[in-house]
């Protein structure tokens, strides 16, 4: 993408944002349709994603949750408009937070958010920071595109004390963080290669599950909070909900703890299936000797 064309973007998103919030629901629900009429790719990907997960389903359920997903899919791109630039008091009326959002000001270890990919996870590091007083962490994926990087670390560092580590630094500069009192906002639930990681049944399926949250934990002593986003149907709003913290967690057993959480997630799914974000090849690194599960 050219600089105009992410101006252009950059653009769309801030005039998004004086709109009521039902308004980009619909707008953002009609480009999801577009996105699973054009994005073929990334439609079959959630479609076989499905179907791993969820083999009993009837084919037309599976395509109907996959349409579902796209607009919410859609939903959450337009809506990053509010996160980027609408006043913490505007989105604080948006959010519905449930549970204890305020549990790091209550213990005396650093904490760790769990927050896996629904598609609303955008949410989740403003409401945290809007809704405590801690400083917080997280790692970075740096963007390609210079100007659009530039404007993505801003929108994520608007609200609280915030720091963003890039990915390619490796985990030593979030554990300095957490050392310096940041609790830590962790994706738990994506596939980024076999380096510490381990094969765990994900709905049945063996998946390439990472093993440095449990193993963080473990070593910076730390109390562990999932937290996920629902965003709900038209212009209701945002629900964040903050679990209670997950018991005997880290256990001292990696991949224990790492199947526990993949159980607690599916679970979680369960209750909201079309919100998970199925677009993301979550089975692609298979063990040694099997073949792909997607189509190349």
């Amino acid at each position: 993408m050219g600089k105009l064309a992410t101006y252009a973007l950059i653009g769309l998103l801030w005039l998004l944002h004086w709109l009521p919030l039902r308004w980009v629901a619909a707008l953002g629900w009609g480009l999801g349709g577009l996105l699973h009429r054009l994005a073929g790719s990334r439609r079959r990907v959630a479609l076989r994603n499905v179907e791993l997960c969820f083999p009993q389903m009837p084919q037309a359920e599976r395509q109907a949750l996959v349409r579902e997903h796209f607009g919410w899919l859609g939903r959450s791109l337009l809506e990053r408009g509010f996160l980027w630039y609408s006043s913490p008091a505007r989105l604080q009326r948006m959010m519905k937070v449930e549970g204890n959002i305020r549990l790091s000001e209550q213990v005396d270890r650093p904490v760790m958010w769990l927050m896996p990919h629904f598609v609303g996870l955008d949410w989740v590091g403003p409401a945290i920071m809007l809704n405590q007083s801690k400083p917080g962490s997280s790692i970075y994926q740096r963007q390609s595109n210079p100007t659009f990087d530039v404007a993505l670390r801003r929108a994520r560092s608007r609200f609280g004390t915030t720091k963003l580590a890039d990915r390619h630094e490796g985990v030593r500069s979030i554990l300095r963080h957490i050392r310096d009192g940041y609790g830590f906002l962790n994706l738990p639930d994506m596939d980024f290669g076999p380096k510490d990681s381990a094969f765990v049944p994900f709905f049945g399926v063996p998946a390439n599950t990472l093993l440095a949250p449990a193993k963080i934990a473990q070593t910076m002593k730390m109390v562990v909070q999932p937290v996920v986003v629902t965003m709900l149907p038209k212009g209701q709003g945002i629900r964040v909900t903050a679990y209670d913290a997950l018991e005997n967690y880290p256990s001292g057993d990696l991949e224990a703890d790492a199947r526990r959480f993949n159980e607690w997630l599916e679970a979680r799914i369960l209750e909201n299936p079309a919100q998970y974000f199925w677009v993301h090849k979550r089975f692609k690194t298979r063990p040694p000797g099997e073949p792909s599960l997607y189509q190349r």
